[in-house]
């Protein structure tokens, strides 16, 4: 199953919310955020969500114009 990036936070914080991260594992296995993004949340993540930088920033803009 591919990996599933996060792109934003309010899937976070619909899910912590709910109490439901467990389901985002369940469906997912693991799943990748930004270090901006587990900011932004700012409650501790699960050891399943792996924080990385974003290596290719080209499309990071898109939505900022």
């Amino acid at each position: 199953m591919p990996k599933v990036v996060i792109s934003d936070t309010s899937t976070l914080i619909l899910f912590h919310k709910i109490d439901e991260f467990s389901l985002l594992q369940k469906v997912y296995g693991e799943l990748i955020t930004t270090p901006e993004i587990a900011h932004e949340f700012g409650e501790p993540l699960p050891f399943w969500i792996k924080i990385q930088k974003v290596k290719d920033n080209k499309y990071q803009e898109l939505g900022c114009k």
